[in-house]
């Protein structure tokens, strides 16, 4: 079903011009009340779970999940106003690219994405694939573009869904990753999708501090709307991979974004940040203030930004914006209402229904109550704090026993390389009843054309086979954290560094 209400008529009219400023479809007391104005035209966060998970198609509620839609709403209320939904191509189109669309799948997605787009906030419909179909390098620039033919087909009549061309295309042919952008931003408007923004993102990763390095061709995309915004992904660890609370320096959020800035105003196109995030200390506080702060000068170019991660089996992960108990919620939500859009709430208060959604696991799939009140907390070994109930408090068909953190895969490091699939992690039961298995699709590893460092969930597999083979843990490669049974000792000079409870890395 397409959506022609009322809120997609006035966000028509706010999209007259290719690149509005500020503007939203839903008024809001509160952000109307904010003296601030960032320039930006979205600011929002990542909404994860669908493309979690190596089984494939895989099980709902035991392979992958759908965002919980109360806790979306907390977001919105808030006021943020997009939202990236990361899925797998494998998943919608089971019989390959070119093949029809897994309903129940797709029904899935369609549902999350319509509660935020009903919401008056954007959709960004993201294929997690890196570039690849079933573990290989998509290269059928003809198969790419049917797919988001079929895609972009059934969100052809809403103007608030974005079509963000796949994540992270990388360690491929330059000449290929353009050529894709190009057949999918072609076949999203020959679907009839002619008023929406399409985000094209870049190799290496798509990393801004990159960027100029391995995308400058990129300029030469061309779209007939002229709605094209160029999405790049940034963290402000050492290697900019995402997998450390430590952030390098204060500063190094504005300079990691200078020379990305730069190459968007001698080409005159427009950026956005599809993911970034930093630790919950002060180093990395005043960097993520700073970077947005240093955005919304150069508001020009730069269109906004979204936070990686919410959703609803991340658990204790270092980066988690899930209300209200995600690690960085309580820090970073107050920094990033400093640069949320006017206008761009959908509650005329700033109440938001924490408490309910708190005990509500309404997904897309289903709507699912837990009672938690009678939970008795402990702490494991390892210092997590878990929550112990009856068989009866829990719904294992749709929610998992435990709530497993993966670390993003979002790597643009240029010091070392290969993809590798990500071992299957096997969660401590809350229940004496069920284990649940968890893990994250990564692509097969490839041959390369330049050199890449390896994510947090692409090295658990390697390292599992060198301690196999009774070889020390490689730079770069996990060697501890919850459930861990591969190696632990790193080769010289590096040392065996806590992450997170569940990830702990040579560096």
């Amino acid at each position: 079903m397409r959506l022609s209400n009322l809120i997609l008529a006035a966000s028509a009219a706010g999209l007259a011009s290719a690149y509005p400023r500020g503007r939203d479809v839903v008024p809001s007391k509160r952000s109307a009340m904010k003296k601030r104005s960032s320039g930006f035209t979205w600011v929002g966060c990542n909404e994860s779970g669908a493309e979690f998970g190596t089984n494939i198609p895989g099980t709902l509620g035991t392979d992958y999940t759908w965002p919980t839609t109360s806790k979306i709403q907390v977001l919105r209320d808030a006021g943020m106003n997009i939202f990236r939904v990361p899925f797998l191509m494998e998943r919608l189109t089971p019989d390959g690219m070119t093949g029809s669309l897994a309903t129940t799948y797709f029904d899935d997605l369609k549902t999350t994405v319509e509660f935020i787009t009903n919401s008056g906030a954007y959709a960004v419909l993201d294929p997690h694939n890196y570039g690849r179909f079933n573990g290989d390098i998509i290269t059928s620039t003809s198969d790419f573009g049917t797919f988001w033919k079929t895609v972009a087909t059934e969100f052809a009549d809403n103007d608030l869904v974005i079509f963000d061309t796949n994540n992270e295309y990388h360690d491929m042919e330059q000449s290929l990753v353009l050529d894709l952008n190009q057949a999918a931003i072609d076949a999203i408007r020959a679907a009839g999708a002619t008023t929406q923004y399409i985000f094209a993102e870049g190799n290496a990763y798509t990393g801004a501090w990159s960027w100029t390095t391995y995308n400058d061709n990129m300029s030469n995309l061309t779209d007939t709307e002229d709605k094209i915004i160029y999405e790049m992904h940034q963290y402000l660890d050492s290697d900019s991979s995402g997998t450390s609370e430590t952030c390098v320096s204060s500063t190094i959020g504005q300079e990691r974004l200078e020379s990305a800035t730069q190459w968007l105003k001698d080409n005159n196109k427009k950026g956005f940040i599809g993911e970034f995030a930093g630790g919950v200390n002060s180093v990395c506080e005043t960097a993520v203030e700073g970077m947005l702060s240093y955005m919304s000068e150069n508001s020009d170019v730069w269109m906004g930004a979204e936070w990686w991660s919410a959703g609803p089996w991340w658990g204790t992960y270092m980066y988690s914006l899930e209300p209200t108990d995600g690690p960085a919620y309580s820090t970073y939500l107050p920094i990033l209402e400093k640069y949320f859009v006017s206008s761009s709430s959908s509650s005329s208060t700033s109440t938001t229904t924490a408490a309910a959604a708190s005990k509500t696991t309404t997904s897309a799939a289903a709507e699912k109550t837990t009672t938690t009140t009678a939970a008795e907390k402990t702490t494991t070994s390892s210092g997590v704090e878990k929550t112990t109930t009856t068989a009866d408090a829990v719904e294992p068909t749709t929610t998992p026993n435990s709530q497993v953190e993966v670390p993003s895969p979002s790597v643009d490091s240029v010091t070392s390389s290969t993809a590798v699939p990500v071992a299957t992690v096997v969660p401590e039961s809350e229940t004496t009843t069920s284990l649940v298995s968890i893990s994250v699709y990564v692509p097969e590893p490839t041959s390369t054309t330049f050199a890449i460092a390896p994510s947090a969930a692409q090295t658990s597999s390697t390292a599992a086979s060198a301690s196999a083979t009774g070889e020390l843990v490689a730079h770069y490669y996990q060697c501890g954290g919850i459930n861990w049974t591969g190696g632990t000792v790193c080769e010289s000079p590096y040392t065996c560094k806590h992450q997170n409870p569940y990830y702990y890395q040579c560096v």
